[in-house]
């Protein structure tokens, strides 16, 4: 006997980002048990690990994007562009800045967003690197080539590669700038390996690029860039990737958190029995720590929030939720990258290819697969 609309449960995914998409794709299946919503303040999906190469490799960025509301309108879900600003989990409901939206089942996918800590001349004069239209803004910026300097504010993955690739479009125009990375940490790369922090170290050294350790951006006043240690300069351009945060409507939540507002889910990734968080905004325990924040536990994560709601439904045993941790790679603009792939350590070219094979498989449609190809063929590679 067919299912009724009134008998559909109400499923509600927050964000459409990588968890999101594949969350959705996932529950799109079952049109006749559920009614699918997506809800996200952006309508474009953008593929992140590439925006540092719209710098470096000439990526095109409109191969970095899809539509939303047309991946609604082939999955068959719905799609509402809104910014969500309150959950009400003992009601069941998502409050957004124009509606109430009901729910039986939510999935939190909301991602993560850029941290100013509060200090509004960062927030209003530096360069984040988010989403596709940050790296037009940026490359607009770069090409006027009014700046005597350039700093990336943050040694972590992102600031790494954004340093080394800013230094492959500057030896490409034959430009001469100072590039520097600041870090208020005393080293790079965070809780990476040491041979890691290592080879990254002497490859920006190659490549010319200067690190300063146990700093900060203290603030931008007019032209000038003043720094935690007292150094001030002038005409100088920042990249801002020095943390990150979830959304407001996350912080609010009175459930336990880290400081980067990520939620501590159950071994099922729930919050509470038919709220799931997965992605950046989901705190998963691992091992004697945390899992990091990663495309591949994203999608893993969304698909496995996924298949439990869908057991809900049935009324089946959910399925506790097993990390699989295929390694990681820092990828370098001049090939000189450096990651562990199930459980070795690889240097130079092959972890470059490898960052570049999962993005082309990761990367939806089939023009937007054979753009980057071609772009990463034009540029030499």
């Amino acid at each position: 006997m067919a299912i009724g609309v009134a008998d559909k449960k109400k499923v509600v995914i927050i964000g459409c980002g990588f968890s999101g998409f594949y969350a959705s794709r996932k529950l799109a299946k079952l049109k006749n048990k559920i009614e699918l919503t997506v809800i996200d303040r952006k309508d474009t999906l953008d593929f992140l690990p590439l925006l540092p190469d719209v710098i470096g490799r000439g990526v095109s960025p409109r191969i970095l994007t899809n539509s939303i509301p047309e991946t609604a309108k082939k999955l068959g879900f719905n799609f509402i562009k809104d910014e969500v600003i309150a959950l009400k989990l003992e009601k069941n409901t998502v409050q957004t800045s124009s509606r109430i939206i009901s729910y039986d089942f939510l999935i939190v996918s909301s991602g993560s967003e850029t941290n100013f800590y509060g200090n509004d001349s960062i927030n209003k004069f530096t360069y984040p690197v988010n989403n596709v239209r940050d790296t037009e803004r940026l490359i607009n910026s770069i090409e006027n080539r009014e700046y005597d300097r350039y700093f990336i504010s943050g040694a972590g993955y992102t600031g790494v590669e954004i340093a080394t690739n800013l230094k492959r479009y500057f030896d490409k125009y034959k430009i001469n700038k100072d590039i520097t990375i600041i870090e208020k940490a005393s080293d790079i790369l965070g809780p990476l390996p040491k041979w890691m922090k290592e080879y990254t170290r002497d490859n920006l050294e190659k490549l010319g690029i200067k690190i300063l350790l146990n700093t900060s951006l203290d603030k931008i006043d007019g032209d000038n860039v003043v720094f935690s240690n007292g150094q001030v300069f002038n005409k100088a351009f920042v990249f801002w990737t020095s943390g990150v945060k979830t959304a407001e409507f996350i912080q609010n939540l009175k459930i336990e958190k880290n400081p980067q507002g990520r939620l501590k889910v159950d071994p099922y990734l729930r919050i509470s029995p038919n709220c799931f968080v997965v992605g950046d905004c989901a705190l998963i325990p691992h091992k004697d720590s945390f899992l990091r924040m990663a495309v591949q536990f994203s999608i893993y994560e969304a698909v496995c929030a996924a298949k439990n709601i869908i057991k809900c439904i049935q009324g089946k045993k959910l399925k506790i939720y097993q990390p699989l941790d295929l390694g990681f790679i820092v990828p370098m603009a001049n090939n000189r990258s450096c990651g562990v792939i199930m459980g070795l350590n690889f240097k130079g070219i092959l972890p470059t290819l490898m960052h570049y094979v999962m993005c082309i498989y990761r990367l939806n449609g089939i023009k937007n697969k054979l753009g980057l190809l071609k772009a990463l063929v034009k540029g030499g590679f």
